[in-house]
């Protein structure tokens, strides 16, 4: 793996514009198209990656996709963000098949699959699909879970995130309510876990502005996961995170909206000594990048370096002046707890042209040890293998 990926032109706050700093409640509108492309144009002739690696389109025709969870009996179960389906995509004889599952959903992008069930996690719903891969033509009706789990109903950052911990509780997360503002510390801007079933619900991260993605270290058991920064104080800040809850300090801060990247006060929401205290990140992911899904790799067909890192699906900027993101990158973890990241998928951006030309989301490991990719974008799902 090459040097440490830091794109050019990486600053503080930019409190130079009054515009571009302002304290801001309302998320601008950033839809990507919830369109299909054809196959023969899906741009899998655009993407680099180290050498003996193969990139190749695995599945497509299922517009909006983001996260990925598999089923016991190879079931991939996709959730969408913006127009409200679930997929089901089958994979028979290396044929494979798109069903949309459920549909008129809220955001239905947090799905979990889980002894058997599959759990949907929406804006409003929380819903259990129990012995669903039996029932992919007709799923019936799911338990109700929505009263139990409790959750807030608030749209902006609350496109949920879902998985099963290595303790056996579902972790979910809630976003703030808004670009940057006073939070209610009891609702928003927090990673919970609950029992299976809704109950017992505890936080474990708190300040955590807008994460879609987590995972736990193969070997230390310890929480990392990405995180968002917020918008409108300047192209180059501040930086996106990728953050590691240290074993034992469950319910510690991660800072928002007082303290944001390596430690820079927020210059519109101030309070005094605003990072003390507060979790920084074990490494920064650019500028607006929105690095959503997160998976550490234990796999063996991949070369060793790469066995306990973590690849990371950044969507990309959408307000940014110089685009910046679309690719997949590599956190490599460190004794201290932090992380060098490194490129891994690259190809989408054209840096000359500020064009992208697709949009990671999510990653995910397949028992032969191969990577999906899902590309929200383009409506399809990239399969990542090696060989000498």
């Amino acid at each position: 793996m090459g040097a440490d990926a830091q794109p050019a032109g990486f600053s503080p706050l930019d409190k130079s514009n009054p515009a571009a700093s302002r304290q801001s409640t309302d998320l601008k509108p950033h839809p990507t198209p919830s369109t299909v492309t054809p196959l023969e144009k899906i741009p899998v002739d655009k993407l680099r990656l180290p050498a003996g690696f193969k990139a190749e389109v695995w599945s497509h025709g299922h517009p909006g996709g983001r996260t990925m969870v598999r089923g016991d009996k190879g079931t991939i179960f996709m959730g969408t963000r913006l127009i409200g389906r679930v997929y089901a995509i089958t994979d028979t004889g290396g044929k494979r098949e798109v069903k949309t599952l459920l549909s008129g959903l809220t955001q239905p992008n947090g799905l979990e699959f889980h002894q058997g069930s599959l759990y949907v996690f929406a804006i409003n719903r929380v819903l259990r699909y129990d012995n669903i891969e039996d029932k992919l033509d007709s799923p019936g009706e799911p338990v109700e879970l929505t009263e139990a789990f409790n959750l807030p109903p608030e749209v902006h950052h609350n496109w949920k995130y879902v998985a099963f911990g290595p303790d056996g509780k579902v972790y979910v997360q809630v976003g703030a309510n808004c670009n940057i503002c006073e939070l209610n510390p009891g609702i928003f801007g927090q990673i919970r876990r609950y029992h299976a079933d809704g109950s017992g619900m505890e936080i474990v991260a708190r300040g955590v502005r807008n994460t879609v993605g987590f995972d736990w270290h193969p070997v230390t058991q310890e929480l990392w996961f990405t995180d968002n920064g917020r918008d409108w104080a300047g192209d180059d800040g501040p930086h996106d995170e990728l953050n590691r809850l240290p074993k034992g300090m469950e319910g510690a801060t991660f800072g928002f909206p007082y303290c944001h990247a390596e430690g820079i006060p927020d210059p519109d929401i101030r309070i005094p000594n605003a990072c003390a205290g507060v979790i920084l990140p074990a490494a920064l992911t650019g500028p607006h990048s929105a690095g959503l899904g997160i998976k550490f790799y234990t796999g063996t067909m991949f070369p060793p370096e790469y066995r306990h890192v973590a690849f990371i699906a950044r969507r990309g900027s959408w307000n940014r002046g110089q685009k910046y993101g679309y690719d997949v990158i590599v956190a490599v973890p460190k004794p201290d707890g932090t992380a060098s990241i490194q490129p891994f998928m690259t190809g989408l951006l054209d840096e000359q042209k500020n064009e992208f030309y697709g949009r990671p989301t999510y990653v995910l490991q397949m028992p032969d040890g191969a990577l999906l990719v899902s590309d929200e974008y383009n409506g399809a799902i990239y399969r990542i293998s090696y060989a000498n």
